[in-house]
């Protein structure tokens, strides 16, 4: 029998939606006081369940905007609370990340909410900055680097993130929740959205993207087999490391705008000295076979992404292209 074709209250599912689990706990040693819900939708329906379920619509919560994601997150929480940007990093066109300590956080905020890596900019949070008050909660989009390093969840109210980067495919999205913060949702919070229903049935309230939690769990133990997450993140290291050293060691020729202590092991974006040149790179580079390489379109330049499946071969190929181009283009 199919994934598909079984009942996802049955016991042949209930086996692997709760073997998924367990992994997934094993993979970022997740405390027992977090719940874990698999639910349908992308990570963006959380830029509205996170405020529903934490807040009231007039409680103060505070967003350190890094990138794109970070800022449509913050414009979706203002229909259901008072959010404040407390760091943008809008102006100097998404490259860095504020100084934790020069945070003006808002006291009484319910929470504090990061997007942990940028897909478009590429940046990403190293370490992570520690809400002021006791009551507020760090709150992460990790959609684009989840399960590609270890993380301490306990540092964390509400991690979320969309399956299709790294651990599966679309339509999954995992969130990890500290159990207290559940059975706080917004009167008019939709049942979809409401954690505490998904919690009490065990992620099972309604029909989940069966299938694609059967493709994450088979993703969870092969990121065991490889090691955990502190191996995954030594094969992700090496492989950005090849990558940037290229693109710092072009002389000029390819240049990444992102500030070296924050750049993402996830996404690499970079131009080209001469820009009228980009567009002869990614149609000489689709010719060998590497697509999508076109840097988001509303920044530009290239993109290089390279998530937990993508080889150190597949990295090494785009290297020797990278240097054959400037080679041949140089002059």
């Amino acid at each position: 029998m199919s994934v598909m074709e079984m009942s996802h209250r049955g016991k042949e599912f209930l086996s692997i939606i709760q073997k998924a689990e367990s992994d997934l706990r094993t993979l970022l040693n997740i405390p027992s006081e977090y719940s874990v819900l698999f639910l349908q939708g992308g990570a963006t329906t959380q830029f509205a369940a996170i405020p529903l379920n934490l807040c009231k619509p007039d409680d103060d919560v505070d967003y350190v905007i890094t990138g794109s994601w970070g800022d449509k997150a913050f414009k979706e929480a203002a229909k259901y609370c008072k959010p404040r940007s407390i760091w943008s990093g809008k102006s100097e066109k998404y490259t860095k990340i504020p100084s934790f300590d020069s945070l003006e956080q808002t006291p009484g905020a319910r929470y504090l909410h990061i997007c942990a890596n940028e897909t478009i900019h590429g940046v990403e949070f190293k370490d992570y900055p520690k809400p002021a008050s006791e009551n507020e909660v760090l709150v992460a989009d990790m959609s684009s680097n989840f399960c590609s390093k270890p993380v301490d969840v306990s540092k964390f109210g509400v991690i979320y993130a969309g399956a299709q980067k790294n651990v599966g495919p679309s339509g999954v999205t995992i969130v990890i929740i500290r159990s207290d913060l559940i059975g706080n949702a917004q009167p008019v919070t939709p049942v979809m959205l409401d954690y505490k229903i998904h919690a009490d049935n065990n992620s099972l309230y309604n029909t989940p993207p069966c299938y694609g939690i059967y493709m994450c769990g088979l993703v969870f133990e092969d990121l065991i087999a490889q090691g955990g997450l502190s191996d995954v993140e030594k094969k992700n290291a090496s492989k950005a490391g090849i990558l940037y050293d290229a693109i710092d060691g072009s002389k000029g020729f390819y240049r990444c705008p992102v500030e070296k202590s924050v750049r993402s092991l996830m996404n690499v974006p970079f131009t080209l000295a001469k820009p009228e040149l980009e567009a002869e790179f990614v149609k000489e580079a689709a010719k060998e076979k590497m697509v999508q390489l076109k840097g988001h379109r509303s920044v530009g330049g290239m993109r290089a992404s390279i998530y937990n499946a993508m080889p150190l071969a597949g990295v090494e190929k785009l290297v020797a292209f990278m240097k054959d181009f400037q080679a041949s283009h140089d002059g």
